[in-house]
């Protein structure tokens, strides 16, 4: 079966893996290193947040929630809300505050329609079908010897990987301004809390860097198996 084929798991699966692997390594340990940090501001996630978005005119139209779930932090651009996973939302940490003013920092981006996160939500839709149905019309058209139902789903996959290639500069446009406000609005004091943000920022980067690299080898090993063939 092709997707058993040794250069598969060689230059796909494994870098995959191990790059997966080493990005959620690096984004717990930071995660686990300074959620023990205290902030000498006193503030929890929640209220860095709040302050965030009171400093860029927006407290009364982002609303706050506190959700279940480890590290389930997102900022919803629908409903114009922040949700807040408990140890983010509660904690008086430097972790919480730096994670819970980057999701501020996304909906900083979506008031000023910040034009890289425009372009990712526009997408959002097509990259979930991509996923999903990209990969199956593949698998089919490769074992029905259809090339054309394969290079749908190839275009289909396609799709995910701009996703992911719009939603690097989003994730770090949100960390840059999560990095510059919380010592702007002495959210975190001196070098120290100041160095801890950005190291758990920086360390949860590197989950959508991840993310993209593996997206970019299954779109090129899924290109080299179907042209590969017509040839």
């Amino acid at each position: 079966m092709w997707l058993l084929d040794s250069n598969f798991f060689l230059f796909v699966f494994l870098p995959s893996l191990v790059i997966g692997m080493l990005a959620q390594g690096m984004v717990k340990g930071a995660i686990s290193k300074y959620s023990h940090v205290p902030a000498s501001s006193g503030l929890t996630g929640a209220q860095a947040a709040h302050e965030m978005l009171r400093a860029a005119g927006l407290d009364r139209r982002v609303g706050i929630e506190r959700v279940s779930g480890f590290l389930s932090d997102h900022y919803d651009p629908r409903k114009k809300v922040l949700r807040l996973s408990p140890q983010i939302h509660d904690e008086r940490s430097i972790a919480a505050i730096g994670v819970a003013c980057h999701e501020a920092g996304h909906a900083v981006q979506d008031a000023k329609n910040y034009a890289p996160l425009v372009l990712r939500n526009a997408i959002v839709p097509t990259a979930g079908l991509g996923s999903n149905l990209g990969m199956i019309l593949i698998v089919v058209g490769f074992f029905l010897n259809w090339t054309g139902l394969a290079l749908v789903g190839l275009v289909l996959f396609g799709v995910v990987v701009v996703f992911q290639l719009v939603n690097l500069p989003v994730e770090f446009n949100a960390s840059t301004r999560a990095k510059q406000m919380v010592t702007q609005l002495g959210l975190v004091h001196g070098p120290q809390e100041t160095a801890g943000v950005s190291r758990v920022l920086n360390a949860a980067a590197m989950t959508y860097v991840a993310a993209t690299i593996t997206a970019i080898l299954h779109l090129l090993y899924y290109a080299m198996l179907i042209f590969g063939r017509r040839d």
